[in-house]
């Protein structure tokens, strides 16, 4: 017996304009068929939060934490930014905005060596700065390399949600590297019904992370004897964490990022 037991939990569907959705998948195959974009070319973004010290709230406890009054679970939370092309065969390094410059646990590695885009800001969000930053020293880099060595012509459709990061005219504001990037935004309330990160790409990432914690976390318990709570307050760090963000993205399937665009 592993503790683990199963607990429903409850969500609040959103709300989406069916009109909205259905005037861009218009606008959207008119700019495909003019521009002549490929899957390769075609690339989406989306935002997630993650409670990196917890097991997930309403998904999995265990006995020993169904005891403990009021269900208290220590919450560390950061945002990840997921962006990939559509025929699934480019994946860019994850952005994760954290609450710190610097952890303790990753101060003898440099910034380019992690295997996430760090940044921060005290709320651990996705700020316009820090996503145009991303475009021109991340983004751009990864796709331009991408197309050039796969001879593919060198231009960029990138579909993106209304989130207050992301700024209108992004063409006057990245960089003249990548001015081959264009932007192509969804509408208000739109997003369950079209963004494809949001058809099983961020849910595959966070159901195999998961995985991966569970497995990490029983491996350590049974070898060490630790509880739960020793394991998340003293063993589990930010480097391992890392590690298993950079180990499940690895793992979303091509098949499932080129199925999140059947919608578009």
């Amino acid at each position: 017996m592993t503790g683990i037991h199963s607990v429903v939990s409850d969500g609040k569907a959103a709300s989406s304009d069916k009109k909205a959705a259905e005037e861009f998948l218009k606008k959207f195959e008119k700019v495909i068929y003019r521009e002549g974009y490929i899957p390769q070319q075609d690339f989406n973004c989306d935002e997630t939060g993650l409670f990196w010290k917890k097991m997930p709230s309403g998904t999995y406890i265990t006995a020993e934490k169904r005891k403990l009054s009021g269900h208290k679970l220590i919450k560390y939370s950061l945002t990840l930014a997921f962006y990939a092309n559509a025929s699934g065969d480019l994946k860019i390094k994850p952005l994760l905005v954290y609450h710190s410059e610097n952890h303790r646990k990753l101060q003898n590695i440099t910034i380019e060596r992690l295997l996430v885009f760090w940044k921060f800001n005290a709320k651990a969000w996705v700020t316009r700065t820090i996503f145009i930053e991303l475009l021109n020293v991340c983004f751009g880099p990864a796709v331009k390399n991408f197309l050039e060595a796969n001879n593919l012509p060198l231009k960029c459709l990138l579909v993106l949600d209304n989130a207050p990061a992301h700024p209108p005219g992004l063409e006057d504001i990245i960089h003249p590297d990548f001015s081959f990037i264009k932007a192509l935004c969804l509408p208000p309330n739109t997003t369950p019904l079209l963004q494809p990160m949001d058809q099983q790409v961020i849910a595959s990432f966070k159901k195999l992370n998961t995985k991966h914690l569970f497995k990490r976390c029983f491996e350590v318990t049974e070898s060490t004897q630790l509880t739960l709570h020793e394991f998340w307050k003293g063993y589990f760090d930010i480097d391992q964490c890392l590690r298993m963000i950079d180990k499940a993205w690895n793992e979303v399937s091509r098949r499932t990022l080129n199925s999140s665009w059947k919608k578009l």
